[in-house]
């Protein structure tokens, strides 16, 4: 039984943040979609990961991966084959997407298929406008010589 969350009380009391309960409400609707095949998702840095799908039986023109704006999309459809002669037809070939919500600044670095594992690398480049960035404390010239400790003046003694 699938439970069904109404975001609508927590829009009332937020601004800013549409994406995020869009992104909640589009989970929600995903899970009702199958999840094969099978995939990771890794963290293999600090701001790198790889999104591995087990992809048996599928060639690299089968398998088709889009990205745009932060919607990566990968999609399989084997070219059909004359069923003829199977006694037992056990590895899917069926159709299938997947879709994967990205952060921003994530974007897809790179993809491989290797023994039947399609392997997508992604990494996290922060702008450098967005980056943290150490701010110097300025100090004004007319309270650095106040805060000197005054000097009596005296005549030099003979």
């Amino acid at each position: 039984m699938a439970t069904s969350y109404d975001y609508a009380p927590l829009f009332r009391s937020s601004v800013g943040f549409d994406r995020v309960f869009n992104l909640l409400e589009n989970a929600q609707r995903a899970r009702s979609i199958s999840d094969w095949p099978p995939y990771d998702i890794v963290k293999t840095g600090d701001d790198s990961y790889r999104i591995s799908i087990a992809v048996a039986g599928f060639a690299r023109d089968d398998l088709d991966i889009t990205f745009q704006s932060n919607l990566l999309t990968v999609t399989g459809k084997k070219q059909e084959m004359a069923s003829e002669g199977y006694l037992h037809r056990g590895i899917a070939g069926r159709p299938f997407e997947h879709r994967f919500e990205l952060a921003d600044h994530v974007r897809v670095n790179g993809a491989d298929l290797n023994n039947g594992l399609l392997s997508i690398d992604l990494v996290r480049e922060i702008p450098e406008a967005l980056k943290p960035r150490k701010i110097d404390i300025q100090t004004d010239p007319a309270l650095v010589q106040s805060t000197a400790p005054a000097q009596i003046e005296a005549q030099k003694a003979a």
